[in-house]
């Protein structure tokens, strides 16, 4: 395993105000492959990337990158290791390819070897028709492919992405995408950590959900789809006048015959979200629905996604998870955070 991340804790905060971002974490990433890391906002991606690359101490764990002990010698760890932050931070004077330059000082390259490196991932993120332009002038989408030149101008055996494509235009995303891919498939590691459950899905050859800073599933993409042994059906009977109402619908579903779970999906009009055993199960809900005079109002039956998984292991949807996360913030921090 080239990292190896063992029981790894993190909180921020003292007293009443003590939040856990990382509880007990361990995760075990292999060689060559491209990982993701998919949960909502707060659920402690960033925090254990940023312990990874030696930006932030644990309260607690061990981590190992390629055999070294990030806590013991993060200057070798950094080394091995390109990181791209979720916020992009560029000069925007300089242009792209002296930023670059500058970049690849700062790593000790020589001019030789940086100038061949910069070409090189001018070429492979497609820059040349603006590199030579000030950094004022970019897009989000070139500002974003440039930082990623720039974790990976010293050709890092890992490369550790937080939310890579997080506000991008469809375009800019695919080319992303197009990159990892190439970059996994020449040896590169690479940690990729976004709550798109589309990215992970189409990405990784491995993932983890984490959820309130713990491990809740972990596997490739397609095992833990499969585990979960059926499929996915999304329910709506009629527009419910509150919660209660719709729980009560809920525990109806939960006694039919063939039905694993019932979640009240509150971020779609109180819509129902349940995973079948098989076709029949279908059928004998909308019979059981009838006789409780709930006639069906839209019913939509698929194979299992990444959000089945999130939703078996946790009871919620993602979608849920991100809107009690936003539900929870203090707005008065969040402004005084935000002018620091």
């Amino acid at each position: 395993m080239v990292i190896e991340i063992d029981r790894l804790s993190k909180a921020y905060g003292s007293g009443t105000s003590r939040v856990a971002a990382l509880d007990g974490l361990s995760l075990n990433v292999p060689a060559g492959t491209l990982y993701g890391l998919l949960g909502p906002n707060g659920a402690g991606k960033t925090t254990a990337l940023r312990i990874l690359c030696t930006l932030l101490a644990p309260d607690g764990g061990s981590v190992r990158v390629a055999g070294v002990d990030a806590l013991q010698d993060p200057r070798q760890v950094r080394r091995l290791l390109g990181y791209v932050a979720q916020e992009v931070a560029i000069d925007k004077i300089l242009s792209g390819r002296e930023l670059l330059q500058l970049q690849g000082d700062l790593y000790h390259l020589q001019p030789a070897l940086r100038n061949s490196r910069i070409a090189e991932l001018v070429d492979l993120l497609g820059m040349g028709d603006w590199i030579d332009r000030r950094c004022g002038t970019y897009s989000g989408g070139m500002r974003r492919r440039l930082d990623l030149a720039s974790g990976l101008l010293h050709a890092p055996r890992v490369l550790v992405l937080d939310e890579p494509t997080v506000g991008l235009d469809i375009e800019s995303r695919a080319a992303i995408w197009t990159v990892l891919r190439q970059l996994r498939d020449g040896g590169t590691t690479i940690l990729l950590s976004s709550h798109y459950l589309e990215e992970v899905d189409a990405l990784a050859d491995r993932l983890a959900i984490l959820e309130a800073g713990q491990l809740i599933a972990e596997g490739t993409p397609s095992e833990l789809k499969d585990a979960l042994g059926g499929d996915r059906v999304t329910l709506r009977v009629r527009e419910f006048s509150d919660a209660a109402e719709a729980s009560q619908v809920q525990e109806l579903l939960r006694a039919c015959p063939g039905v694993r779970q019932v979640v009240v999906n509150r971020a779609q009009g109180y819509s129902l979200n349940l995973v079948v055993e098989h076709q029949g199960v279908v059928e004998q809900l909308r019979h059981q629905l009838a006789e409780a005079q709930l006639p069906v109002f839209a019913l939509a039956q698929s194979r299992p996604s990444l959000d089945d998984v999130y939703l078996q292991a946790t009871g919620r949807t993602l979608m849920d998870a991100e809107l009690a996360v936003a539900g929870s913030r203090d707005p008065k921090a969040e402004r005084k955070q935000s002018m620091r």
